[in-house]
């Protein structure tokens, strides 16, 4: 088993204390039903800046970009799409690409290019031939934007930031770009908002979340990215006493509309649906408080009203909201660690809800689940020594199975070579293809076969020996991006990685 760090180490011995005695989160209070918006006044809207009107920078070698080669030709009946916010296109962790790696056989995927980045658990967003990834470098916060093949540099945009997180984990940003035609949104750890032009990386508006809205820091910084809805960049802020959720004016960055009084900012994205032919987006929220409170919003995106407001979060104090929901037709499955586990809504004509099922033993950490033909796939586990994969039947919310993946590596260590056990642990998965594509928290990529038959792996290499290996790859054009968060066993620096992942 991986030796732990000393902070780590601490961290869980003080959470399982504080959880031993915790009833589960179905047990809080009985949720709000329709909400009519309260005006929440806008505390410092921001000063827009008009591009300059220069001519776009064409791409340059980077300093810190080692480049390997070029991919392959696309294959001529290959889907692809861009990958412009976490999760994906369509927010939920499905990719409708084609024409793929099948598997590993003569080796990992070849590496197209590194480039060496400073501290983040972020993943980066791709539209056309801009990639743009926001991380820490010393004391700044550094977004860069590069070619997706290239990884060569059209430009950079920094600012100073002072976070520290408080568990000892890495002082980077969490929240992954958004784009949005020709804008770029990030959401630093200290909550700065930044839009910028796409092409150029001129300073377009900023917002000091944090500071305007009075919101203290949170246990690990901010780490949910914004979403593009409409005409709206729609955030978690999780203000003392409201907004919970704020709809921003995407071009002015003014409040358009603020939503919820009660939940802080958890760790989980905003989520777009359509759900009995109406547009709405699904608020996980839920960040530091004593006594711990957190749940899901139910927000009409038009005027930020609030259909209902379901409590499900941990009684555990020092706990969070992570993973991101996922919605399948007209139902949305919550899910938390801590103690808490699932449950699954139905989401009534009236756009009211009913519990359709819990499940206290389908905790997801910071994973998303994906559902296949009626059953949920996911991680479930809070930390690595008790994670496994699980399926779940979406009619009755049944495990149907549970395995903990497991098989033998070798390692080169200053003693010599090592054979150690390794596993998944708190992995992600992606639909893409027909199959499952997952991505190890060791750093290993995996082809799977996940049915309600069971799990087969089909292949898998080690892209990384590295920990925390936690950001879904993002997949787009057939070129797969992975993220390395710490120093490898190889003694590689933490990097973002290119590889080729087209079809032959």
């Amino acid at each position: 088993m991986p030796i732990k760090t000393l902070p780590e180490i601490l961290f869980i011995i003080v959470l399982a204390a504080l959880t031993a005695s915790c009833n589960p989160a179905g047990t809080q209070a009985a949720d709000k039903g329709s909400q009519p918006p309260k005006a929440f006044a806008d505390p410092a809207p921001p000063e827009v800046r008009e591009p300059a009107g220069e001519a776009p920078p064409e791409p340059k070698d980077h300093p810190d970009v080692e480049f390997y080669g070029k991919p392959k030709p696309l294959h001529p009946d290959a889907v692809t799409h861009d990958w412009v916010s976490f999760l994906g296109p369509t927010h939920n962790a499905v990719s409708s690409e084609t024409h793929l790696l099948k598997d590993f056989i003569g080796g990992e995927p070849k590496l197209l290019w590194a480039l060496e980045k400073g501290t983040s658990y972020t993943s980066p967003a791709i539209q056309g031939e801009y990639l743009v990834y926001l991380h820490r470098a010393g004391n700044v916060e550094r977004v860069e934007c590069l070619h997706p093949e290239t990884g060569q540099l059209y430009w950079q945009f920094e600012y100073p930031t002072d976070f520290s997180d408080r568990y000892g984990y890495n002082n980077g940003p969490r929240a992954s770009p958004v784009i949005d035609g020709d804008r770029v949104y990030t959401y630093g750890a200290l909550a700065q908002l930044h839009a910028l032009d796409l092409k150029t990386g001129e300073l377009l508006w900023k917002r000091n979340i944090a500071d305007e809205f009075k919101v203290p820091q949170d246990f690990f910084g901010i780490s949910n990215t914004p979403l593009v809805e409409g005409d709206l960049l729609i955030i978690n802020i999780g203000a003392p006493g409201g907004p919970t959720v704020a709809g921003l004016d995407k071009v002015t960055g003014k409040l358009v509309w603020g939503a919820g009084e009660e939940w802080g900012p958890s760790y989980a994205s905003p989520v777009p649906a359509v759900v009995h032919g109406r547009r709405r987006v699904f608020v996980f929220a839920g960040g530091e408080s004593r006594p711990p409170t957190g749940g899901v919003l139910s927000v009409d995106p038009t005027n930020g009203k609030v259909d209902f407001a379901l409590p499900w979060r941990s009684r555990t104090a020092e706990s969070v909201n992570a993973s991101t929901p996922t919605v399948i037709g007209n139902q949305i499955l919550l899910s938390a660690s801590y103690n808490t586990g699932a449950v699954l809504l139905d989401i009534l004509p009236d756009m009211s809800r009913e519990v359709f099922w819990t499940n206290f033993d389908f905790d997801l950490h910071f994973t998303t689940a994906v559902e296949k033909d009626g059953y949920l796939y996911a991680f479930d586990g809070r930390n690595e020594p008790d994670a496994g994969l699980s399926c779940i039947r979406m009619s009755n919310g049944e495990q149907v199975w549970r395995v903990e993946p497991e098989w033998k590596d070798t390692v080169n260590l200053a003693s010599g070579s090592k054979e150690v056990m390794m596993s998944t642990f708190r992995g992600s998965l992606m639909l893409v293809d027909g199959r499952f594509l997952a991505i190890g928290e060791w750093g290993h990529l995996l082809w799977l076969d996940l049915s309600p038959d069971g799990h087969k792996e089909l292949s898998r290499t080690w892209l990384v020996k590295a920990r925390e290996t936690w950001a879904l790859p993002v997949l787009s054009r057939g070129l797969l991006y992975v993220s390395q968060n710490t120093k490898s066993m190889d003694g590689d620096p933490p990097r973002l990685l290119c590889y080729d992942f087209r079809g032959s």
